[in-house]
């Protein structure tokens, strides 16, 4: 049987689908679903509201957090921004109560762009609120773009290293906001030219995280797609034999 992952779907506001009825609904862009295929698992997608997911995620081989709006300001004990968007409380509340639950049933979890902060909150780290507030940086976004394409180096021997297959790549990056502090049990493996923490991994189990978006250039690119491939190899797998 396929490893069967979980992926909470991203909100989707009443009336932004044109024939459904003017109700909230949730989505997953195809790209993700994509490389999971490929690296031969099979999705579930979950609606982004509060649910008991300890007993629940034991019914999954592994977990994606995928990218989207921004995690709650409160939720870190930060301030806000006036750039802030897509706030969803029902969405934080399920992605860092998963958290939890994956890294304490060992379960593989890959965290993307907004998943990787949600990793990092949940864990007790903080965010910097708009990366464009700081001189001297790379474009981490571009408005009316799809993303930006900048290299990133990542520490050799680490997870992602091994997933990728490389220690440096060139990635599809689309974001405003970026860990400021790195929570707890958390390692950084990877940086952009400027900087700004890109990859990180829990130092038990198979919990990764990465700031870019690999799922954008995975179909032809054998180093993003090496992180889905390695997120279904761990899912196959007991915990114990890791």
């Amino acid at each position: 049987m396929p490893s069967l992952i979980a992926i909470v779907g991203r909100p989707i506001r009443a009336g932004r689908i044109r024939g459904w009825p003017q109700v909230e609904a949730a989505g997953v862009p195809r790209t993700y679903i994509g490389a999971l295929r490929r690296a031969g698992g099979r999705e579930a997608i979950l609606y982004p509201e509060a649910w008991e997911t300890g007993d629940l995620l034991d019914r999954f081989d592994g977990v994606v957090l995928i990218g989207g709006g921004d995690v709650g300001a409160e939720r870190y004990g930060g301030t806000g921004h006036e750039h802030m968007y897509g706030v969803h409380p029902g969405r934080d509340d399920v992605e860092l109560a998963i958290v939890h639950a994956a890294i304490e049933r060992s379960v593989p979890l890959l965290a993307i762009c907004r998943g990787m902060q949600v990793l990092n909150v949940a864990l007790g780290g903080s965010l910097d609120p708009h990366l464009p507030d700081r001189e001297g940086l790379l474009a981490h976004s571009s408005r009316g773009q799809d993303h930006v394409m900048h290299d990133v180096r990542i520490a050799p021997g680490s997870r992602i290293a091994e997933a990728m297959g490389a220690e440096r790549a060139n990635v599809a990056s689309t974001h405003h906001q970026a860990i400021e502090k790195l929570g707890e049990g958390l390692v950084a493996t990877g940086w952009s030219a400027d900087g700004v923490l890109e990859a990180a991994e829990h130092e038990e189990g198979w919990a990764v995280a990465v700031q870019w978006h690999p799922e954008r250039t995975a179909a032809g690119d054998p180093t993003q797609q090496g992180l889905f491939d390695e997120l279904v190899r761990r899912s196959s797998q007991p915990a114990s034999s890791w």
